[in-house]
């Protein structure tokens, strides 16, 4: 059960989040017709400014919450799993919170045969696409000898023994297919504003970041202060997907995330 201090932590980050704007302690009592007094509320508004939680521009302002706060209440809140998800319903609410959603399929294509074309290129059949590339007698030897493997460990060791061709082209495809990022104004104006490095929005924008962060809430280890990034697994139209969601942290991402979750 929380007591006074954290009910009103909590009362006045939901607050903030809903209307952007210093809360005052009057404000926030008639919001959600709290019992404690103004004076009441007002003291444990300065025990939370001492703490670190709440900020206040001037003496006669409301507080508002500080970005370790809106951390801890997200860290809290955000801990779920995300079964299926309505990409309309995604794609929508991106544009009216102002978030960017990042979206990579996670398909598991294996490598099903290979065709050798007059000794001029191989076809390489995956179960859901073929790849086109030049032929050469030891790399049509070394593809054959790979048949049954799934497409991301072909990757790997495509890329450890130096047969880029083979690499680029799945690569392409997969990602041409498999990724989109929707509202990706948002994280355009994001990485203008903070000057993000060519390799850190190339991360980004090639959807890299999905295939290297693991399901959770991400903050200063990849955005500024007042921004964070929440990646999920989920279901999307019958495919295993992930997600990750970027944006600052006074988003409504509760809303966001109820309202695209298929019941």
């Amino acid at each position: 059960m929380k007591n006074k201090k954290e009910f009103l932590l909590e009362s006045i980050i939901k607050a903030y989040i809903e209307h952007l704007e210093p809360i005052g302690s009057s404000q926030l009592k008639s919001m959600y017709d709290i019992t404690y007094s103004p004076a009441t509320i007002r003291g444990y508004f300065k025990k939370l400014g001492d703490e670190g939680f709440l900020a206040q521009e001037h003496v006669s302002s409301g507080r508002t919450p500080t970005t370790e706060a809106l951390k801890q209440y997200w860290l809290s809140r955000l801990n779920f799993k995300l079964d299926f998800v309505n990409i309309k319903s995604l794609e929508y609410l991106a544009k009216e919170i102002g978030l960017t959603v990042f979206i990579k399929n996670q398909i598991s294509d294996t490598l099903q045969k290979i065709i050798n074309v007059d000794n001029r290129y191989m076809i390489l059949e995956f179960s859901t696409f073929p790849v086109t590339i030049k032929y050469s007698d030891a790399l049509f030897r070394f593809l054959n000898e790979m048949t049954g493997f799934e497409i991301f460990h072909i990757m790997k060791i495509a890329r450890q023994v130096g047969a880029y061709e083979v690499y680029e082209k799945i690569n392409q495809i997969i990602q041409s297919r498999d990724f989109d990022i929707y509202n990706i104004k948002e994280f355009l104006n994001l990485a203008l504003r903070y000057d993000f490095d060519d390799a850190t929005i190339n991360m980004f924008l090639s959807g890299k970041i999905l295939d290297t962060c693991k399901e959770g809430l991400y903050f200063e280890e990849l955005f500024p202060a007042e921004y964070m990034g929440i990646c999920h697994n989920c279901i999307i139209s019958g495919i295993e997907t992930k997600i990750f969601v970027v944006g600052e942290l006074s988003k409504d991402y509760e809303y966001f995330f109820n309202r695209i979750t298929i019941v």
